[in-house]
């Protein structure tokens, strides 16, 4: 009975150990694994198989590359990881139990367990060093095997050797991580970004309801709403930071997280110059300098922009994948069904006719080119008049707003404040608001924000006076 029961307990603890890591990875922290697939490019290709994975750890990597590739599907990644961190802890007790009894060899198997466990959820890491780390824990596993003490000693010094060049280095100062712990916020921040580049905008609308204060957090949610057409609606309802949630400068004084969301708003304005500036930015400063995502996004880009030699390119790459093969083939030219398109199309109007020498920061004339590209193009009018709103210009955005009937709120509250501070010399009985789009209801309201501020900290009104520090 004794021994029945130890069996068990030596079968439960493994399944507890996997099943726990795999909750996590699930449900807890499900889009840390899905960036890193975005950031892994495994090619089916023998001569670029051997040359990429040749060297010292070329097992580890090109195990770590071709088990991430899959990190795109919720379960897969988990399942994985789960597996190999399981594999870590039953590897380690075996070790243990070489030298020590059953209680210490659970213990440090634990301990080791929880190490690797805690690596893995580091925002910034490669499937690759958990590899080496169990691949040299299943080698002093093999050595330990022969029963002659000269015997081990000579097969764990050659097992080790062996390892150091299929498995590398278990830890890299920049990726391996030697401690790890697990960042919640910013796992939300990588839901944001990974849902935002599968264009799941009710989505990321519903994890910026968590009121996440950083600026990427306030840039998702603007573009979504962008997307969804109702920026100007809702602009307020979330908080802004001036206009840093509206764009990202590609520049090293901000985090290669960061600049790789810059070209997601320019990508959906349709200046393709900054998107493509962006994503490639973003895939040299990925950890393995390559990344699916980066190289599905520069296809498109070049799809659109009419580039079919670069972007017949892009897609020969995604082609060789297991994973993109079918949509890379489907997106060449001679493939692409009609609603795919009409979709390319849709994007080209957008395009700006011709290249401006700007500044990248000079977002009013990056937007007003675009504007006479394409002035049906809604969302660079909303991002252009929400930028005026945002940086308090109301000059400027009197000069690009159009009086028309059912304009948002937030247009009309900024009109208003333009005509008081134009006309506050005793001329507002000549000024009549509906020739600025300004309904009666909004001049109502108005005189009762001057009385009850706090009851309005959704209108531009407030917002505008806090700014100005009025």
């Amino acid at each position: 009975m004794k021994v029945k029961l130890q069996d068990r307990i030596r079968f439960i603890i493994p399944v507890v150990a996997f099943f726990a890591a795999f909750a996590f990875f699930a449900f807890a922290y499900p889009y840390h694994l899905m960036r890193r697939e975005q950031q892994t490019l495994f090619l089916l290709n023998v001569p670029h198989i051997l040359k990429t994975y040749a060297g010292p750890g070329g097992l580890a990597r090109i195990l770590g590359d071709f088990m991430e590739q899959f990190y795109c599907f919720r379960l897969i990644g988990p399942i994985v990881v789960a597996a190999l961190l399981t594999a870590i802890g039953a590897l380690s007790y075996h070790i243990c139990r070489s030298f020590t009894g059953k209680k210490l060899s659970l213990l440090i198997a634990a301990i080791i367990y929880i190490w690797s466990f805690l690596r893995e959820t580091e925002t910034i890491y490669i499937t690759q060093y958990t590899i080496a780390v169990a691949g040299y824990l299943l080698c002093i596993r093999a050595a330990l095997k022969f029963r002659k003490t000269a015997v081990k000693l000579a097969a764990l010094v050659a097992f080790v050797a062996l390892g150091l060049w299929l498995f590398g280095s278990p830890y890299h100062k920049n990726y391996g991580k030697l401690i790890g712990k697990p960042d919640l916020d910013f796992e939300k921040l990588i839901a944001l970004d990974v849902e935002t580049s599968r264009e799941n905008w009710d989505k990321v609308l519903d994890i910026s309801k968590q009121n996440l204060l950083y600026n990427e957090a306030v840039y998702f949610y603007n573009l979504a709403t962008a997307k969804k057409g109702c920026m100007a609606e809702n602009l307020l309802r979330h908080p802004q930071n001036y206009d840093s949630g509206l764009f990202f400068l590609v520049t090293d004084q901000i985090s290669p997280f960061s600049n790789g969301l810059a070209g997601e708003v320019w990508y959906h304005l349709g200046n393709m110059t900054l998107a493509d500036q962006s994503a490639m930015v973003a895939m040299q400063s990925s950890p393995k300098h390559t990344g699916a995502r980066f190289i599905r996004r520069m296809a498109m880009i070049n799809l659109i922009s009419g580039e079919y030699g670069a972007a017949q390119k892009y897609l020969g790459m995604l082609s060789r994948t297991i994973v993109y093969r079918r949509w890379a083939i489907s997106m060449l030219p001679e493939n692409q069904d009609e609603s795919t398109r009409q979709m390319i199309e849709a994007a080209r109007a957008d395009l700006v006719g011709r290249d401006v020498v700007s500044g990248s920061n000079d977002y009013r004339l990056l937007l007003h080119k675009l504007l006479e590209a394409n002035p049906g193009n809604r969302m660079a009018k909303e991002y252009l008049l929400c930028y005026d709103l945002l940086t308090c210009d109301l000059p400027s955005f009197m000069e690009d707003y159009v009086p028309e009937a059912n304009n948002p709120a937030i247009y009309q509250e900024a009109a208003l404040i333009w005509i008081n501070i134009e006309h506050s010399e005793g001329r507002m009985d000549v000024i009549r608001p509906a020739e600025f789009g300004i309904t009666p209801d909004t001049v109502e309201r108005l005189k009762k924000f001057y009385q009850f501020p706090n009851r309005y900290k959704n209108t531009y009104w407030y917002y505008y006076t806090d700014a100005m520090g009025e």
